[in-house]
């Protein structure tokens, strides 16, 4: 056992304790919070595997950029004095169809583990430089980053509009 393992445990457990806060706050900014901390301890795990520009990533990006549109989101549309009362009412069918959702991913986890039990599985060398990565999003992936770009911009115009005083 070395420190990598123990510390790599250690970032699991606040990664899974984040997730738990995030699905289970009432707050949505609490929420969004805790998903920072789950994005941060998730660029964490990625210098553990050597991986240190998608970490910085991770962090500039999704815990950085993104999280501050969900949070501006968030405070613009006034998400966090909702009604608990109104919204319980509205999405009842929520509860089932998550433990069903959730089911089925315990499912599907186990018959992946139990399918590569069997044998060892030879893990793949990626080139995670970022010339590498600048190639493979503008060329392969063009087009994926470009939708999620406009998607980006249609939430923040959405967000505008919805609040808009007329």
């Amino acid at each position: 056992m070395s420190v990598e393992f123990f510390l790599f445990l250690l970032v699991a457990a606040v990664a899974v304790v984040a997730a738990l806060g995030l699905l289970l706050s009432r707050n949505a900014i609490y929420a969004a919070m805790f998903l920072i901390l789950n994005m941060a301890s998730v660029a964490v795990i990625y210098l553990l595997l050597n991986a240190p520009f998608i970490a910085a990533v991770q962090v500039a990006v999704y815990a950085g950029a993104i999280m501050v549109l969900f949070v501006f989101v968030i405070m613009l549309l006034g998400a966090e004095k909702l009604n608990p009362a109104d919204t319980k009412l509205a999405l009842k069918w929520q509860r089932p169809l998550s433990i069903v959702l959730g089911m089925a991913l315990f499912l599907l986890l186990g018959a992946v583990i139990l399918t590569r039990l069997g044998g060892a599985v030879a893990a793949k060398m990626i080139d995670t430089s970022p010339l590498a990565i600048g190639k493979a999003l503008f060329t392969t992936y063009l087009l994926p980053f470009e939708v999620v770009s406009v998607l980006l911009l249609a939430a923040v115009v959405g967000a505008v509009v919805l609040t808009k005083k007329s």
